[in-house]
């Protein structure tokens, strides 16, 4: 059996007790073993874990999307729980992350450093090949070829880089994927270099078919173009259960949920289990 938590999501699920906030954290079941995708923006998973009671202390790897705050801050609060694991990321993670609005930046980046996970004793690896197995089934995928050439990022997001902001494209974002019975499963985070690039690549590398995308589209700033070709895209293929939320944005949920029966708003304490 694998089984997939939403330990952390923007939005309330049924199960009250549970914190919500803005970021995303699921921790993936698969034959006994554990892989935490994304921490949220705080350590709220953590508590959220325990009434799901989800022990995180067995975790084999933590992988973080991308280096906003909504997806690794709560990687400080983890270290309380364990440092047993290995931290996998994409390259460039660690760069100076902002958003530019009228010539004033706020920083959107990591609240830990390199040196924090060397003074905690947590191997850290960069995925700096185009996918990684990291348990029998699990992979981190990385390095997508940008071919929908409106999937584009909103250019408000920056790098700081040697003393100038410069355009973030992403490079550092990766994915999670479960090679299932039933075909694979997408973990996205944000899906800043376009979530039609990602899944393409993920179609492309394993050539199975999709059961199920869960995760962040970042939708919420696409064009009304650029919604319909993203929900024509997941409603018009062969994916079997379309889980996303997060950045996806209401209006891309909406057209997802009064078009297709396979969606359902995946939110905090939502569970997806492969037998």
């Amino acid at each position: 059996m694998i089984r997939i938590t939403t330990l952390i999501e923007n939005s309330p699920g049924e199960h009250l007790a549970l914190r919500h906030e803005h970021g995303v954290s699921f921790c993936v079941e698969a034959h006994g073993r554990k892989v935490l995708f994304d921490t949220g923006q705080s350590g709220n998973f953590i508590e959220n874990a325990g009434q799901l009671r989800i022990g995180l202390d067995d975790i084999e790897y933590v992988v973080v999307s991308h280096g906003h705050y909504d997806h690794s801050g709560g990687l400080r609060a983890l270290t309380a729980v364990t440092t047993k694991f290995e931290l996998v990321t994409g390259a460039g993670f660690f760069e100076e992350k902002y958003a530019e609005r009228n010539g004033g930046y706020e920083f959107l980046g990591n609240n830990f450093t390199r040196d924090f996970l060397e003074a905690s004793g947590i191997r850290y690896a960069e995925l700096n090949a185009p996918m990684r197995e990291l348990i029998p089934g699990v992979y981190a995928l990385g390095n997508f070829p940008r071919i929908h050439a409106d999937e584009l990022i909103n250019p408000r997001f920056k790098l700081l880089r040697d003393g100038s902001f410069i355009a973030d494209t992403f490079d550092d974002e990766i994915m999670l994927v479960i090679d299932t019975p039933k075909g694979i499963v997408a973990l996205l985070g944000c899906s800043h270099p376009g979530m039609r690039n990602m899944l393409d690549a993920v179609k492309a590398r394993f050539k199975k078919p999709i059961h199920a995308v869960l995760g962040g589209t970042h939708l919420v700033e696409a064009s009304a173009a650029g919604v319909k070709a993203s929900a024509d895209y997941l409603t018009g293929s062969d994916i079997g259960t379309i889980g996303v939320s997060h950045c996806t944005g209401t209006g891309a949920m909406k057209i997802l949920g009064e078009s297709e029966k396979k969606y359902y708003h995946n939110r905090t304490g939502s569970c997806l289990i492969v037998l």
